[in-house]
C-alpha cells in the first residue's frame, strides 16, 4: 500500500520506577479533548510519548513525574499510574501479532499554523476552538505570509473555512447587502491589489499553489467545511476564470467546465461546479443539498485499519467509539464518485453513501479533509453563538481533529528498500 514508506517504531522503555497512562476509553477518560492537550505539552518538554493505538480507545503512556501529574490534575485529565511490571506486560500484549493494536512514538510537538484572516473570531472554527480548549498553541498566517514562504516553519497547517476561488464563499444570494459582507469583500480586494494581483480569484490561487507546495514538500494539512472543496476547485481551475462578475467584474470563461484539470487537485475529480451565483454551492462535490438523513439518525463510522500494518490511518481515527454524531456545513460530506481512487475514505455515512472524512497522499506531505463546520453543532448558522467545548470534553467528533494535530509527532524510520 502506499503507507508502506512510512513506517513507525516501536518504542520500548528501558525500566523505570512507574509510567502514567492516559486512558482514552468511553468509561475512563472525562476529558479525551484535554488529554491530547496533556500529550502535546509533554512532547514540548523533548520527553517522548508513546500512543498504543487501538489500546483502551488510543491511550497515551508517559514517563511518570509529579509535574505531569499535577497537570492532569490541574486541566481535569484522568491518568494511571502502572508499574515497571504492568507496563512490561501491557507493550508485551501491545506487540502481540493476534493483537490489532500498536505502539507508536511520538518524539517532538509540532508546530502549528491556522491559516485564517485578521478579525475572524476564534470560535468561528472548530479547530481554533479545540486547539484553545485542549491547551495547544498555534500561530495564526494568512495570505502575505503564505506568499513569503512562512509555511516553511511550519509543520501542521489548518485551513480556517475559506473560499480559495474568489467567490467570496457563495454567499452572494443571501448576504450581498449585508454590511459584514460588504466590508469582507472590500477588504479582501484591497488585501490582492496590496500584493499585486488584480483579482481575489487571482490572489486565492497564489495562495492555494504556495500550500499546494508546502503538501508536496512534506507538510501536513488540515482543512474542514467548505476549505477542502473550494481549494481542490481553484487547484483544478488554475488558468480558468471560473467567477462570474459580481464576484471579480468580469465574465467567466465559457465552457469553462470542460477546462478544468483534474490532475491538479489533492481528492477530487470529475466534478461538475454550480454556476448559479444565486446557489448557495460549489460543485457536486458537496452532499448537502442531496441528503435525505434525519438529524436523530445522522451518524457516520469510522474504517478499522491494521494498527501494525497501516498505522497512519489507525492514528487519525482513534476514538472512544467508531460511531461518530454528523454534522452540518457549508460543505457537509462528499459525493464518493467524486473522490480519487488514491484517496482513504477513513468515515462515512452508511445511510447516505457519503465520506465524511478523508486523507491522501500528494508528494512527500499529507492531507486530511473533514465534512461539516463543527462537530457539536448541527448545524451552524452565521451569527450563532460559539460551541462551549466545556460542555463536550469527551466529543468524538473534535477527538479527530486533535488526532490530525498529533500525527506529525510520529516518529518515521527511512525506506529499507
Amino acid at each position: 500500500m502506499f503507507f508502506s514508506g512510512f513506517l513507525f517504531l516501536v518504542f520500548s522503555l528501558p525500566a523505570m520506577a512507574s509510567q502514567i497512562l492516559i486512558p482514552m476509553d468511553a468509561e475512563s477518560q472525562r476529558n479525551h479533548l484535554k488529554a491530547y492537550g496533556i500529550t502535546y505539552w509533554v512532547l514540548e518538554k523533548d520527553v517522548k510519548v508513546q500512543w498504543l493505538l487501538n489500546y483502551r480507545g488510543g491511550s497515551f503512556l508517559l514517563p511518570d513525574s509529579e509535574e505531569i501529574r499535577r497537570e492532569c490534575q490541574i486541566r481535569g485529565v484522568s491518568f494511571e499510574v502502572i508499574s515497571d511490571q504492568k507496563t512490561d506486560s501491557l507493550l508485551e500484549e501491545i506487540s502481540s501479532p493476534s493483537k490489532n493494536m500498536e505502539a507508536v512514538l511520538l518524539e517532538k510537538a509540532p508546530k502549528i499554523a491556522v491559516y485564517s484572516p485578521e478579525g475572524n473570531k476564534p470560535w468561528d472554527d472548530a479547530v481554533t476552538m479545540v486547539l484553545t480548549y485542549a491547551e495547544i498553541p498555534y500561530e495564526t498566517i494568512y495570505d502575505e505570509e503564505v506568499l513569503n514562504d512562512a509555511l516553511l516553519l511550519f509543520d501542521w497547517l489548518h485551513l480556517h473555512h475559506e473560499d480559495f476561488t474568489g467567490q467570496y464563499g457563495k454567499f452572494y444570494r443571501s448576504y450581498r447587502t449585508a454590511p459584514w459582507y460588504i466590508e469582507d469583500k472590500k477588504q479582501a480586494e484591497t488585501l490582492a491589489q496590496r500584493l499585486g494581483y488584480d483579482k481575489v480569484s487571482d490572489e486565492k490561487l497564489a495562495v492555494a499553489l504556495k500550500i499546494r507546495d508546502y503538501v508536496i514538500g512534506g507538510g501536513f494539512m488540515f482543512a474542514m467545511c467548505s476549505a477542502t472543496d473550494s481549494f481542490d476547485i481553484a487547484l483544478a481551475a488554475e488558468g480558468v476564470d471560473i467567477a462570474e462578475p459580481m464576484f471579480d467584474g468580469d465574465p467567466s470563461d465559457a465552457d469553462y467546465q470542460k477546462k478544468l484539470n483534474f490532475e491538479n487537485s489533492f481528492a477530487f475529480e470529475n466534478f461538475i461546479l454550480e454556476r448559479n451565483p444565486m446557489i448557495y454551492e460549489f460543485s457536486s462535490i458537496d452532499m448537502t443539498s442531496k441528503r435525505q438523513v434525519p438529524m436523530d439518525v445522522d451518524y457516520f463510522t469510522l474504517m478499522e485499519y491494521s494498527a501494525k500494518w497501516d498505522p497512519i490511518p489507525t492514528m487519525l481515527t482513534q476514538n472512544h467509539t467508531m460511531l461518530v454524531k454528523g454534522f452540518m456545513g457549508q460543505t457537509t460530506a462528499y459525493d464518493a464518485s467524486t473522490i480519487k481512487p488514491t484517496v482513504l475514505v477513513m468515515g462515512e455515512s452508511k445511510i447516505n453513501g457519503e465520506a465524511r472524512y478523508i486523507h491522501g497522499i500528494k508528494g512527500n506531505g499529507f492531507f486530511t479533509f473533514y465534512g461539516g463546520h463543527d462537530p457539536e453543532d448541527y448545524q451552524h448558522m452565521v451569527g450563532d453563538p460559539k460551541t462551549e467545548l466545556e460542555l463536550h470534553p469527551t466529543s468524538p467528533g473534535y477527538r479527530l481533529i486533535l488526532n490530525n494535530v498529533l500525527f506529525p509527532a510520529a516518529k518515521k524510520q527511512k525506506q529499507k528498500t
